[in-house]
């Protein structure tokens, strides 16, 4: 069995929370978060976290509290993404640290492949946020909010069409390996392959990355009993 195949599609996510409290903590997180936290909705709101050369640490849902604000991330991508966030934590009035939770935006690894979001398997693949799709963008970005770390590539890209050469795909066959076979068939060396899979009722259901020439090589994405998706 692969190591990113789980054969309990109940299998449960972990999540952590990253508290940020203080009289500047919105106005830090406002700096580096891509999302117009001025904008933000009582329920909330996805975001990312960002590299300076706009790759993905991670995306995060964050809330308001009355102290600052909350940030839900993965409970492996915990740890780099307050390391990422202290780097910038300059003579800033705002303190930062983990609270372990059981509870998240996703209950279990399967809720998240079938909704064609990404997590901490994906998000190790190093790629800028129009890797992952254009409703990912949309529900995490703001183009409109100013300056925050990591913007000036996402800006550069979303201007020339979002032309990235690796695309996240959805994925469905009889196995990873066959899965794995599709999805490195076309394109240079890359993160191909599959990143995250659950088994249900003997078929393979995924996450993973194709190179952009995949898709003009496939007939209707299909090949051998195997379903290759872009995710929108």
């Amino acid at each position: 069995m692969s190591e990113h195949l789980s054969d309990d599609p109940t299998n449960v996510l972990t999540w952590s929370t990253l508290e940020a409290r203080g009289d500047e903590a919105t106005s830090f997180l406002q700096g580096q978060l891509s999302q117009d936290l001025t904008q933000l909705s009582d329920s909330g709101a996805w975001a990312l976290l960002l590299a300076p050369d706009s790759v993905v640490i991670t995306a995060c849902f964050v809330t308001e509290v009355p102290e600052g604000c909350d940030l839900v991330v993965p409970a492996p991508l915990a740890e780099e993404s307050l390391t990422r966030l202290t780097r910038f934590l300059l003579r800033t009035k705002c303190a930062l640290a983990i609270r372990e939770m059981t509870n998240g935006p996703f209950a279990t690894s399967a809720e998240q492949i079938d909704a064609r979001w990404p997590g901490a398997s994906e998000f190790a693949a190093g790629l800028t946020p129009h890797s992952f799709g254009q409703a990912f963008v949309k529900s995490t970005i703001s183009f409109d909010k100013g300056c925050f770390t990591g913007q000036e590539l996402v800006g550069r890209l979303d201007a020339r069409g979002s032309s990235v050469p690796w695309r996240l795909v959805h994925v469905r066959g009889s196995s990873v390996d066959s899965l794995n076979d599709v999805l490195r068939s076309n394109g240079p060396e890359g993160p191909q392959g599959v990143t995250s899979a659950y088994e249900r009722s003997g078929t393979v259901h995924g996450l993973g990355f194709a190179h952009r020439t995949l898709f003009a090589a496939l007939d209707q994405s299909k090949v051998d009993d195997v379903l290759v998706e872009e995710v929108d």
